[in-house]
């Protein structure tokens, strides 16, 4: 019987979270570097996973720029969020800066064609956060996630700048069959699109305007021009109480 070493999903936990507390905690970054080179090193022989020290070392140049990308992203969400109070608070206390995080470490793994192992680090993520982002994916800057819960941001999803996600969100695929695992099936959102909450985009070929809005609950499978507002109706009926009903 062929072993899987499962017990490798505690060692990418722990590896994750101190990958992430390295590029914001300067004040131990030696001590994170040397734990953070060797647990890498492990992990990749174990999944055997070749010229692994190679691989570490290109990841490590990049982080300077993961970080940059993820310090404007910790901006948009203070420009956007009225309950936040301070860039720290984004840094320590929210969920969706904390995914995106991990995503943008767990993509760079990714295009480097390194197997299994962005997967995990996005599947321990989505544990903690409720919010699903393919390391596949690509997102550029300043992306910002509100509330989170339930968001899922397929493989092969594009996101322009300075994009807004509320919960619930899905930019999913509109058929599931392996033969298409080499095709763009999920969405194209252009720059400065705002997506409410519970909104279901589905299709590779969909493509979402730039500057457009996108209601809640709305159901989408067809490309969307620029500075579109996309809304579901439903009739709503407010009627005044009877005498002594509670």
């Amino acid at each position: 019987m062929r072993s899987y070493n499962v017990c490798l999903k505690d060692t990418v936990k722990t590896f994750t979270k101190r990958l992430f507390y390295s590029l914001f905690d300067c004040e131990q970054e030696e001590e994170h570097g040397a734990y953070l080179e060797k647990t890498c090193l492990k992990i990749f022989s174990t999944l055997k996973i070749e010229h692994g020290e190679n691989i570490w070392k290109h990841f490590k140049e990049a982080l300077p720029e993961i970080r940059r990308q993820l310090d404007l992203d910790a901006i948009a969400f203070e420009n956007n969020d009225p309950a936040s109070h301070s860039l720290e608070e984004i840094y320590l206390a929210y969920p969706g800066f904390h995914a995106i995080s991990i995503y943008r470490l767990s993509h760079a793994l990714y295009k480097m064609n390194v197997p299994i192992l962005p997967r995990m680090m996005s599947e321990y993520i989505h544990g903690i956060t409720g919010i699903d982002i393919h390391p596949g994916a690509t997102i550029g800057e300043s992306f910002y996630i509100d509330h989170g819960t339930g968001i899922v941001i397929g493989e092969s999803s594009v996101i322009g700048e300075q994009v807004k996600i509320y919960q619930g969100v899905t930019l999913g695929g509109i058929q599931v069959a392996k033969s298409l695992a080499s095709t763009k099936r999920h969405p194209t959102i252009e720059d400065h699109v705002c997506i409410y909450a519970n909104a279901t985009i589905l299709g590779g070929d969909i493509v979402i305007g730039a500057h457009s809005i996108i209601g809640a609950n709305v159901w989408i499978t067809q490309s969307v021009p620029e500075n579109s507002l996309v809304t579901y109706q439903t009739e709503i009926k407010i009627k005044p109480k009877k005498n002594g009903l509670r």
